[in-house]
């Protein structure tokens, strides 16, 4: 058995319950008729191409296994949700463009995306002039939901993941730590919140080093960081970013222990990344190996229709879509309805959160669940009891 799953009885016990208690919540009647008639969409604005390419991708295989389970047990009201997904390579111009094609198409009756947070904020003025829900569904930026009340997410604020990072680092030891970061809106307030966080919890930040979403040499970068005499690094990046910094550290002969955002969390970090990224640490709020129902309900859907294990932005669009199809069954065709229903949603089935309800102040869901994970032998395993740095 592999390090992220129960043992097989007892997860299919979780499956078989994770089955019942979502098709009686989701659906209200377990035996409802297929969904049929005239189509239902929402939209999606996110990275088909370009160097994001990959998390569109994931996006989708969560869009459509929320939508064999929706559609199956009646859909929206009876008719079959769909949706459009327009390639915006997340640049921020090209998300502009979309959200006007968007307001523009009465059939598109909420919004979801982008992937990066300086596209979607870009966008979202034209989602809130014209009264049509954003939902920004991996948009951390503390800002994002500042832009109105159709402007909603999902997603964790980095005001609470970074905190939930430095605990992590200072719980291993490490008080002088070297952040990498993307030189985005998203790693630039990320690292804020984190050196913030961290000095609150008795660590230093001996060096903060940006670098660009497209850079594929970080030598200079680390040995830089390096030079400040850290006892670790902390990475806020992505998965693929972060596994290059993590082999060109090693191949360089850094070997500081890594410490990563959430954000790095997939089995691909390790496809990238290799040896280098054993001994990896991070925090997520979506792990296989939960035992919760919400959680082996996903799991086991999609594993069955792909044949791989899920990783955490598969589950963040399976998440969107569930909870999108919940205001869309209260709103109906009626966009403003919709905006009106997520302030009243309550215990909405999370494979991310267990229970999502949103705060309608911050229009976030309300809480953190959050997992340390260790990178054992090439598999994201629990962090259990590795003894803390000297």
């Amino acid at each position: 058995m592999s390090a992220l799953r129960p043992s097989a009885l007892y997860q299919r016990l979780f499956t078989l319950a994770g089955a019942a208690v979502l098709a009686l919540s989701l659906h209200s009647v377990s035996d409802a008729a297929p969904a049929s008639g005239e189509p239902v969409f929402f939209g999606v604005s996110g990275p088909l191409t370009g160097p994001n390419a990959q998390y569109g991708a994931q996006w989708k295989a969560g869009f459509d296994l929320a939508l064999d389970e929706i559609n199956s047990q009646g859909g929206i009201n009876g008719h079959p949700l769909q949706y459009v997904f327009e390639d915006s390579q997340s640049d921020p111009r090209q998300a502009v463009g979309i959200a006007q094609k968007f307001v523009d198409d009465k059939r598109i009756l909420i919004e979801l995306g982008d992937f990066l947070s300086p596209a979607s904020m870009a966008a979202s003025p034209i989602y809130q002039r014209a009264g049509l829900v954003q939902l920004g569904f991996t948009n951390s930026h503390p800002d994002f939901t500042k832009g109105g009340d159709f402007i909603w997410s999902p997603s964790v604020s980095q005001s609470d993941a970074q905190p939930l990072l430095a605990d992590l680092a200072v719980k291993q030891g490490f008080k002088r730590i070297a952040v990498l970061f993307q030189n985005t809106d998203w790693g630039r307030a990320s690292k804020d919140v984190f050196v913030k966080a961290a000095a609150a919890r008795g660590a230093q930040v001996v060096a903060a080093e940006g670098y660009q979403p497209t850079d594929k040499d970080f030598r200079a970068t680390l040995l830089r960081a390096r030079d400040a005499h850290p006892d670790a690094f902390v990475l806020i990046s992505y998965y693929s970013d972060g596994a290059q910094i993590a082999r060109q550290a090693r191949t360089s002969g850094i070997t500081l222990p890594i410490v990563a955002a959430s954000s790095v969390y997939s089995p691909k970090f390790m496809e990238l990344g290799g040896d280098a990224v054993n001994g990896v640490t991070t925090n997520t709020s979506f792990f296989p190996g939960d035992p919760s129902p919400e959680v082996q309900h996903f799991v086991h859907g999609f594993e069955a229709k792909y044949h791989h294990q899920p990783d955490a932005f598969n589950a963040f669009a399976y998440d969107a879509t569930v909870i999108a199809a919940y205001a869309l069954r209260s709103g109906g065709t009626d966009r403003r309805a919709v905006r009106d229903a997520l302030p009243k949603l309550h215990n909405v089935p999370s494979v991310v959160f267990g229970k999502a309800t949103f705060d309608p102040a911050t229009r976030r869901v309300i809480g953190v669940k959050s997992v340390n994970l260790v990178v054992e032998n090439g598999q994201w395993t629990l962090l259990g009891s590795k003894p803390a740095a000297q």
